[in-house]
């Protein structure tokens, strides 16, 4: 086994424990076994391995939101980023409770798209691409009809509550990396033929996915709150939000080349949050989970180079000792806000929780809630 680790000094690259970190370790667990079936521990596959060692499940944001749905833990503690603790929230009961054990771990992507920017650009949206409002018809829902033309929204799952309600009122729709293809034919049917869809707030999976289904790059101009486009609105077909993942945009095509000259029957995987000209040099792009049966469906002895988050690319490398597994930029460190989940912040919790306090709650208000139902149940009808 091979794996590449970043050159920023993080704990994580020594898997051992020392005794303070073995004692938060073993704390954790006495908690986990007095809360019993009232606590559930979700992990994002970004998470360090500290952390996921005890989280029942591991998992992409809304997976692990769905598990938190099913379960009829009292406590579910989202080893997370803040957009999917509230997701988790919307998706649970009111009896069950959410917890974030650091309530700075945001995420600067769904950061890059705000309520009031989003609000403030659709009324010019609508303008300068010469588009209807979905709410301007009985059902916001409907597919077009001859000659009508709308805009319709579709936000990524990376985006906050508040976001994903937005979208709901407006008759759009929630979108992940591995259905994003199939949410868009849902919305262009909903957009008609010379209607448009707002994408927001990744640019790159939008235009990635956009590029699979062959819409031309200059019918995807970027918008950028406080600057405009970046190409003609009118008579695009997706209008595509300025925002990225500040780990997945350092992955470029130059390290892709480096990669093949090294090992010239090697593969290359990436996450479609990648900029297009990566996505484009690669063999491969999708999802965490994709990416994760992708590596595992690959012959024994298989050179491999990840395009996405260390801590993950780490943890597929022990899980293949037979694969030469490496990170596709060396130097790449940790989502810095997954990061911010550290294992004594997962024990501060469980102490508190133990002792009777509702620590880090989060709550995403009923009025906010509403939309946002709705945009993900849309999602979950649909087939990919």
């Amino acid at each position: 086994m091979t794996v590449t680790l970043p050159m920023c000094s993080v704990d994580f690259m020594d898997t051992s424990l020392s005794p303070e970190e073995k004692a938060i370790s073993d704390r954790i667990s006495e908690l986990r076994a007095q809360l019993g079936d009232d606590l559930l521990i979700l992990g994002h596959h970004y998470q360090r391995d500290s952390i996921v060692m005890h989280a029942d499940f591991l998992g992409d944001s809304f997976m692990l939101s769905q598990k938190a749905a099913e379960s009829d833990a009292k406590y579910i503690v989202f080893c997370g980023v803040h957009f999917m603790a509230e997701s988790a929230d919307i998706l649970t009961s009111d009896e069950q409770i959410v917890v974030l054990p650091n309530m700075r771990a945001g995420c600067s992507m769904a950061d890059m798209a705000t309520l009031r920017e989003v609000e403030s650009a659709w009324t010019t949206l609508l303008e300068q691409a010469e588009l209807n409002d979905p709410l301007d018809r009985e059902d916001p829902t409907a597919p077009a009809g001859p000659g009508e033309k709308f805009l319709v929204p579709v936000t990524y799952m990376n985006s906050s509550a508040d976001l994903k309600d937005f979208v709901g009122r407006h008759g759009g729709i929630v979108c992940t990396s591995s259905n994003a293809q199939g949410i868009l034919n849902w919305a262009f049917e909903r957009a008609g033929p010379n209607g448009a869809v707002l994408f927001f707030p990744d640019q790159h999976l939008g235009r990635n996915t956009g590029n699979a289904m062959g819409i031309p790059l200059e019918l995807m101009p970027t918008w950028t709150p406080g600057i405009g486009a970046m190409g003609e609105l009118k008579g695009s077909r997706i209008i595509l939000w300025h925002g990225f993942c500040s780990v997945h945009k350092r992955f470029t095509p130059s390290q892709i080349e480096n990669f093949r000259s090294q090992h010239p029957d090697g593969v290359v995987v990436v996450h479609p949050e990648c900029p297009i000209e990566t996505v484009s040099a690669s063999d491969a792009n999708g999802s965490t989970q994709y990416i994760r049966n992708f590596v595992a469906d690959l012959p024994s002895g298989s050179k491999i180079a990840i395009g996405t988050e260390i801590n993950m690319v780490a943890r597929l490398a022990d899980e293949h000792p037979d694969k030469h597994i490496e990170c596709l930029d060396e130097e790449i460190c940790p989502c810095s806000t997954m990061y911010m989940i550290h294992p004594a912040y997962l024990m501060d919790v469980l102490e508190r929780i133990v002792d009777g306090e509702i620590p880090n709650q989060i709550k995403v208000p009923k009025e906010i809630q509403e939309g946002s139902l709705m945009a993900l149940e849309r999602m979950l009808s649909i087939k990919k």
